[in-house]
């Protein structure tokens, strides 16, 4: 399954080129489908991969969609094309954001999601990079607009980052606490954050800021959990939790 056009949804009005999404992988409910669950990977990676790892949780009412990035040049590999959900330089707070790139794909996450059954839960999850987008489209949730202005489709029931940050932390707070509603949506969103201690790509204290910023920003229903000896990978005592997590705040 192919999405051929990154700006579908999102409103683009530059001239920038529109990067094609790569494959989508899904992995079906084995019981009644209950919740859909979309799940991020990180830089350079692609959605077969995570897929055949969550059909393996023991989670059989969620259906699982898996996309796949688009292959862009990315600045933190020297412009090196990469599936990347959107362009970063190095992870600093002075470094700025690719709004436009972090639209496109919350965008096509959003379009994803929008096709499924009324009575069905949605939730956004991923690692890395992919848990970068997955907590920007929990600010978009929030705020009930991507960055752009142009309205998010999407009631979100819960999010999951691994090993992730928060890209536009130090405006989220400001944007919510100015509208009552969003302030109201982002204080009922449950969110589960995941880092290790020892990872070297996206450090721990990136996880922690993240966290911090969002609590500031009104997100209360928010969890933090720091794993000692873990690099930039998931384990299984990890993905037990997020097990766990997904089936007291989804009723599964």
């Amino acid at each position: 399954m192919n999405y051929t056009n990154s700006s579908v949804g999102s409103g683009s009005r530059t001239g920038r080129r529109a990067f094609e999404f790569g494959r989508t992988y899904v992995v079906r409910p084995k019981g009644k489908h209950q919740a859909t669950i979309i799940w991020l990977h990180g830089l350079g990676d692609n959605g077969s991969s995570w897929s055949q790892l969550l059909e393996s949780l023991p989670l059989p009412n969620i259906k699982w969609i898996c996309p796949t990035a688009p292959t862009r040049p990315v600045a933190l590999l020297g412009g090196f094309p990469c599936a990347a959900w959107f362009d970063v330089g190095e992870l600093s707070e002075d470094c700025p954001d690719d709004f436009e790139g972090l639209d496109s794909s919350a965008a096509h996450i959003a379009n994803l999601l929008s096709t499924e059954p009324a009575d069905i839960k949605l939730g956004i999850g991923g690692f890395s990079m992919g848990a970068a987008t997955a907590l920007y489209s929990a600010t978009c949730f929030a705020l009930g607009k991507y960055g752009n202005g142009n309205p998010y489709p999407v009631n979100l029931m819960t999010i999951i980052g691994l090993s992730g940050w928060l890209p536009g932390a130090r405006n989220v707070r400001n944007k919510i606490q100015g509208s009552h509603e969003a302030a109201r949506r982002a204080a009922s969103l449950p969110i589960f954050l995941c880092h290790g201690l020892c990872d070297e790509v996206v450090p721990h204290k990136y996880g922690e800021r993240s966290n911090h910023a969002l609590s500031l920003a009104g997100f209360q229903n928010l969890a933090f959990k720091s794993y000692d000896g873990l690099g930039h990978y998931t384990v299984p005592k990890e993905m037990d939790e997020v097990c766990n997590w997904l089936n007291a705040r989804l009723g599964l």
